[in-house]
């Protein structure tokens, strides 16, 4: 049986509105009533709406508003659906009649003007207010069935569906409400997948281009490197490395780790490398370098609390001898032909960059030989756990487990992605702390 559409009674428009919004209220929560607003201008309440159902009985609540100013007080969040007349001639901040003048929408909803699309669209002026004020509800449009024009035209603006005036009953109506609210809520989720896909992919094309291109062109050590971030879903972390050669020839490489794992300790990292290779490339090495970085720390860090570690070695141009430079950063490892892998000294390092205002970090000759691989890693390598217990790889564990490596011939990426890898499964699973290794090699010659 059709029924007039009863008339809101003044209240405040929050009298029915819930915490959650609608759209997460109506993907988490058992779904409750649905309540249909109404937009119409009929003082005589001329236009009915028969009494309609949900898809479990439920009678749908029903609201009405004369004009745009009243139902931007009534799309309280708990609305799911607005049923829009086309024929509503009220201005979109008025509340009398007269959308315009001649030649707009006229009292029966017929298009006036000769018809075209763009006096179609122009009509459309009060769909265009609804949806701008009320972007996450569904909204169905109502006209006469001689406007199919302009109802199609509707739903390319951006209603969920149209219904003729005259074909107006519970059945069709209940179903169409149903519809709308539910593609509307798919249309969100859509937007909201391809917001995040494409933010993501922003972020990786980001990462990438952050992480170093190695300059060692007419060196004629190999270079390797695994990056492995501690954070979910990301791709760089606060772990850095890079590794240039100078016109002299000597070859420097470095890798640091800024304490934590969040996005603000990654830019830091990154600030931090690009700082080092342009301060590098300007001739400072050792002490000088590190001392330079710390005062770029204390500048770009988010607090004082945040340090770094950092290890360099600059490479003689003749490949056999490097000099070593330790901010309580773990010390490389070397492996040469015929001998165990072991650790380079590490006496005498200097602190984690930002602890010691006026620290020093000395620069250790170290002797490398003909033929060697350096490893420099961060200490994400070292303390992951081995089994189920407390107990940590440790730097004695990472010689032991990459001397297996080496007695299997593995070397350069293969030895590096080796050791990754059994360091995650002796953890049980994914490294939290962010994880960073560099090698490099030279063949004795």
């Amino acid at each position: 049986m059709a029924v007039p559409v009863p008339r809101q009674r003044d209240t405040p428009a929050t009298e029915s509105a819930q915490a959650t919004p609608p759209a997460v209220a109506h993907a988490t929560a058992p779904q409750a009533s649905l309540t249909l607003l109404v937009i119409e201008d009929d003082p005589a309440g001329g236009l009915t709406v028969p009494e309609i159902l949900d898809a479990d009985g439920h009678r749908i609540r029903l609201r009405t508003a004369r004009n745009l100013t009243e139902a931007a007080r009534l799309l309280t969040q708990d609305v799911h659906c607005i049923l829009l007349d086309l024929s509503l001639a009220g201005t979109p901040g008025g509340s009398g009649a007269g959308l315009g003048g001649a030649g707009t929408v006229g009292g029966a909803g017929t298009v006036g003007g000769a018809g075209s699309r763009t006096a179609v669209a122009d009509q459309l002026a009060i769909l265009r207010e609804v949806l701008r004020i009320a972007p996450r509800h569904a909204v169905l449009v109502l006209t006469a069935e001689a406007d199919a024009e302009r109802a199609a035209e509707a739903v390319r603006v951006g209603a969920q569906d149209f219904l003729f005036r005259d074909e107006l009953d519970g059945r069709l109506l209940s179903r169409a409400i149903r519809y709308a609210v539910e593609r509307k809520r798919a249309d969100i989720a859509q937007y909201k997948l391809a917001e995040s896909k494409l933010r993501a992919q922003e972020n990786a094309r980001l990462e990438r281009g952050l992480l170093p291109n190695p300059l060692l062109e007419g060196s004629d050590l190999r270079f390797a490197a695994r990056y492995r971030p501690g954070r979910s879903r990301a791709l760089l972390g606060g772990d850095f490395y890079d590794t240039v050669r100078t016109p002299d020839g000597t070859v420097h490489a470095m890798i640091g780790d800024v304490c934590g794992h969040g996005p603000d300790e990654a830019a830091l990292g990154v600030e931090l490398r690009i700082a080092w290779r342009a301060l590098t490339l300007a001739g400072l090495c050792g002490d000088d370098l590190l001392s330079t970085l710390q005062e770029v720390l204390e500048v770009e860090r988010p607090c004082e609390e945040i340090f770094a570690t950092l290890c360099t070695v600059d490479i003689s141009p003749d490949g056999r001898r490097a000099g070593l430079c330790l901010a309580g950063h773990p010390a490389p490892l070397i492996s040469r032909p015929g001998r165990r892998a072991q650790l380079l000294p590490y006496e005498n390092s200097g602190p984690a960059l930002g602890l010691l205002p006026k620290a020093r970090w000395p620069r250790r000759q170290v002797e490398l030989g003909g033929a060697w691989s350096l490893m420099l890693y961060t200490d994400g390598l070292i303390e992951g756990r081995i089994g189920e217990g407390k107990e940590r790889l440790g730097q004695d564990g990472m010689v032991e487990m990459i001397n297996r490596h080496l007695d299997r011939g593995l070397s350069g990426e293969g030895l590096l992605e080796a050791s990754v890898t059994e360091a995650r499964r002796l953890n049980g699973g994914e490294l939290t702390d962010d994880v960073a290794v560099v090698l490099l090699s030279r063949a004795d010659g």
